[in-house]
């Protein structure tokens, strides 16, 4: 009896928060490959152009998520370059860009205080600046957004449509489509998150608790991006302008642990719903452009791209009257 009541206030306390994963890994490899202190020289923050296109139609903009890496959430297993820089420049006319921000709630060292509202002025600062540079401020602009990044993706939008300088307001102004790839968007990770053993994340130093609280059940923060995300989205759609949006849900669970983010929690109700035969982590790792899971995503990335390709009525009237 003595040993259980042990064993049930070791689980209890096994698990608070997950720590630094490199892979934006929750595998049980981590019990034989535990993290390494993470030099701050090898940090991948900011904005990277992965793939510079000297008449591109269309930015698109990857954001990685919870304990993820601006290059090695977008890249398949064996492999040392992201997909997207691999398989994307031969099938879009797009610039495209990668995103890092810290997202690691817990560090053996010292893990960073920022707030998911921080990572997204700081993602709209830097494509406005970047935009700005290239003299793109008023090219069309798709999303793709993996896990957490989604949520930092939304509030990205919301604070641009809010901006006061016009400049800052451009990006939403511009905002094509969005894909969102296993974003809890009803915030429902925690209850998950209880039963992953605590051997799987080793020790922890410091913990940035405000990052992960936002994925608490019933978080206001969450809950108000939720609102005003989709109250925008429909104003827009009323008064003309449309942007896409595409949600894809992962099919395989993490081995005990389960599905990661739910079906219920990564869709939307209305869009279009995709699933990627794959966990929470490599639903965001494509090997081959013959992987379906790519072809689904291609496919909304092509559509918004062609649309953006189209020209407007007024402008082939304005060309035939000139002509």
């Amino acid at each position: 009896m003595n040993k259980f009541r042990e064993w049930r206030t070791q689980r209890k306390s096994a698990i608070i928060v997950p720590t630094e994963s490199p892979r934006d890994d929750l595998s049980p490899r981590y019990e034989t490959d535990p993290p390494q202190e993470l030099d701050s020289s090898t940090l991948k923050f900011g904005l990277d152009t992965i793939h510079e296109s000297p008449d591109a139609i269309v930015d698109i903009c990857f954001i990685h998520g919870l304990t993820g890496d601006r290059d090695k959430t977008w890249t398949a297993h064996g492999q040392s370059v992201p997909w997207p820089k691999i398989l994307l420049p031969k099938k879009l006319n797009a610039r495209i860009l990668m995103y890092g921000y810290d997202a690691h709630v817990t560090r053996k060292s010292v893990a960073s205080s920022n707030r998911l509202i921080n990572h997204a002025q700081n993602l709209l600062g830097d494509l406005t600046a970047d935009r700005g540079l290239c003299n793109a401020s008023s090219r069309p602009i798709i999303f793709v957004a993996h896990s957490l990044g989604g949520l930092v993706c939304k509030k990205t939008i919301l604070l641009s449509q809010n901006a006061a300088e016009p400049h800052s307001r451009a990006l939403f102004n511009s905002v094509k489509g969005v894909v969102f790839m296993g974003t809890p968007h009803k915030g429902a990770w925690m209850a998950d998150w209880a039963k992953i053993p605590a051997s799987i994340f080793g020790l922890v130093k410091s913990t940035n608790l405000m990052l992960l609280d936002i994925l608490q059940k019933d978080n206001q923060l969450l809950d108000s991006i939720q609102v005003d995300f989709l109250t925008m989205i429909r104003r827009l759609r009323e008064g003309g302008r449309s942007i896409g949006i595409t949600c894809f849900f992962e099919e395989l669970p993490f081995p005990v642990v389960g599905k990661i983010v739910t079906t219920e929690s990564a869709t939307l109700d209305g869009y279009d719903i995709y699933s990627i035969y794959a966990n929470h982590r490599d639903m965001a790792r494509f090997a081959s452009d013959e992987d379906p899971g790519f072809k689904r995503l291609l496919w909304q990335l092509h559509s918004w791209t062609a649309q953006v390709g189209k020209k407007a009525p007024i402008a082939i009237l304005m060309e035939a009257f000139v002509n």
